[in-house]
């Protein structure tokens, strides 16, 4: 049965329009309390919400806490905070639900909720099911009596509990004196504890993107946009640039030369040094269909195995929990380490990449530069009706397509699962045979789209 309601990620959309209504806020937090239980059960519910910097933030949160109380929870507020800070003090807090209100590296216009279970990790598609058939239902019959309302508390200490966190995840004792860090925080959630736990561990380090207003959240900042970061970097001659998105669940590196380091590479320095250290589970990385084949081929060299995903960083968590991976992530910089998050975590990413910088003594560009990517061209085509994908003409390039780059290549068509766009990803040895490839299959989908 498919989901009205919840996509890959949450429920997002644009702020003041259904699903981002303040009405749809307190449902979701009516039915997501009840899901979980409400006052009417011996164990008053605990929900701890977090969010990022955008305008409608202050809306939605008020909603959902409308919602929470309505049915008996206790509801702990913890202001803006990074995603992965919502995860960690869910679990710290003894909650019974974590809500991190964002729409990640979205544009300040859009919002979302995102939810997450007692363990910190993101809902089933069972327990997702079950809270939108209660969004549909009658919720008048889920309100309390009187006297059993939750409270709403705000914990003035998570800043500090979050960046003690984020501190305690790097081997004792190292510090990251002498080390010139620039971080972009993207005007986003992590935009108070990223400066303050790299300053705390002894670094000198300059803040870009920590002025949020309520609208330039991602705005020409953040690791989607980097090249304010790379400017900086080049300009205070930094050892370092870190760029987080919006709810700094994400991270994209920038080396002392300007050149930036994605997640596939991150992911390649973190899964060998926990490799030679002997804590990496499971002889291998987790990563999704989108991650280069150069990775690939470099754990494979050094006897490690890469199992891949959808896209989505709930996949790549659901397949690392199954089989017992403790690292695992995106190219985006989405990385998950389960041996201290169950999420992604910009600033506990870099803080490992640091790890090894400091433990070597070379510089970020030899750290970080472990394989020679594999020729890959990502194209995004917007549509705005029909199923491109289903399309003979389109199904006739993707097929040609496949057989051009055979087993040397790659070739990966998905719809995005929070734009009406078809992402178009192709690899393969051949740049230009690359290039052809997705430029044909793209051309295909325009011409289904405008005739849809």
């Amino acid at each position: 049965m498919a989901r009205s309601y919840f996509g890959t990620d949450g429920i997002r959309g644009l702020a003041n329009r259904h699903p981002m209504t303040s009405e749809m806020a307190l449902k979701v937090g009516m039915a997501a309390g009840a899901a979980f239980g409400s006052g009417q059960d011996s164990h008053r519910r605990r929900v701890v919400i977090g969010k990022d910097t955008r305008l409608s933030g202050y809306m939605i949160e008020s909603a959902l806490l409308s919602g929470f109380t309505a049915v008996g929870c206790e509801v702990f507020l913890l202001g803006p905070m990074p995603t992965p800070a919502v995860a960690m003090l869910t679990r710290s807090l003894r909650a019974d639900i974590g809500v991190m209100i964002s729409a990640s590296h979205n544009p300040y216009h859009d919002n979302g909720i995102k939810l997450f279970d007692a363990d910190g990790y993101k809902l089933s598609d069972e327990t997702e099911m079950r809270i939108e058939e209660l969004i549909d239902s009658d919720t008048s019959s889920l309100y309390v009596e009187a006297e059993q309302i939750g409270r709403a508390t705000r914990v003035e200490s998570a800043r500090e509990r979050y960046i003690e966190f984020a501190k305690r995840t790097l081997p004792r004792n190292l510090q990251l004196s002498g080390l010139r860090i620039v971080i972009d925080c993207a005007n986003g959630a992590g935009y108070k504890v990223a400066p303050a736990a790299l300053w705390e561990l002894g670094a000198e380090v300059i803040e870009i993107g920590v002025d949020p207003n309520g609208r330039n959240i991602n705005l020409e900042c953040g690791s989607t946009a980097p090249e304010a970061l790379i400017e900086k970097v080049r300009e205070t001659r930094a050892d370092i640039g870190i760029a987080l998105d919006g709810d700094a669940d994400r991270v994209v590196i920038v080396d002392e030369r300007g050149c930036i380091v994605d997640g596939d590479q991150l992911m390649a320095v973190i899964g060998e040094s926990w490799h030679r250290k002997g804590k990496l589970a499971a002889g291998g990385v987790v990563a999704t269909v989108m991650s280069n084949l150069g990775l690939e081929r470099y754990l494979q060299g050094l006897g490690l195995s890469l199992a891949r995903t959808p896209v989505g960083d709930r996949y790549v968590v659901e397949h690392m929990r199954k089989h017992g991976f403790n690292v695992g992530g995106e190219q985006s910089g989405h990385i998950v380490m389960s041996d201290y998050v169950t999420t992604g975590d910009g600033l506990v990413s870099a803080l490992q990449v640091l790890a090894v910088v400091v433990s070597t003594g070379r510089p970020v560009s030899e750290v970080c530069q472990r394989f020679e990517p594999v020729p890959q061209l990502l194209t995004n085509v917007r549509y705005s009706e029909g199923k491109p994908l289903e399309n003979a003409g389109v199904l006739k390039e993707i097929d040609a397509g496949k057989k051009k780059l055979g087993k040397t290549g790659r070739l990966v068509i998905r719809p995005s699962g929070t734009e009406p766009l078809i992402r178009v990803m192709a690899e393969g040895d051949d740049s230009d045979l690359v290039a052809k490839v997705v430029g044909d299959i793209a051309e295909a989908v325009r011409v289904a789209a405008s005739a849809a």
